[in-house]
């Protein structure tokens, strides 16, 4: 088995954390990290849940890409959402960037996420090869 740390040149880099991690084995499997809506800067985009809904998949297929995957290989989202916002709004959001794809979700109303202007955090896990 072996372990990659993935960190897009698209996306902000921590000393704290990976944006990915990609598992190889008799099956590889890919797990991505929470994403806020963020600019490759770090700084959290403008416009309320859509606009940050949008940037946070964006962010989750940037890493994808860096594996080689998008999100026809995704088995799963855990989509985590601040106190106060309406699933609605995300979903409606995510339908332009994601597209049709069936995938297995969670949505968790959370009272704050680690950041605390952040309104969306998605995780995803992929199937690989």
């Amino acid at each position: 088995m072996e372990i990659s740390h993935l960190n897009p040149a698209a996306l902000f880099t921590s000393p704290a954390f990976s944006q990915g991690v990609l598992v190889r084995g008799a099956h590889d499997t890919l797990y991505v990290g929470g994403q806020n809506g963020t600019d490759a800067s770090g700084a959290i985009v403008e416009g309320g849940l859509g606009p940050q809904t949008e940037q946070a998949l964006r962010n989750v297929l940037a890493v994808l890409a860096e594996a080689g995957a998008d999100q026809t290989n995704v088995v799963r989202l855990a989509i985590h959402l601040a106190a106060g916002q309406d699933p609605n709004e995300g979903y409606a959001a995510s339908a332009k960037v994601w597209g049709q794809h069936a995938t297995a979700v969670t949505v968790l109303n959370v009272a704050s996420l680690g950041r605390p202007e952040a309104l969306v955090e998605i995780e995803a896990v992929a199937a690989l090869g």
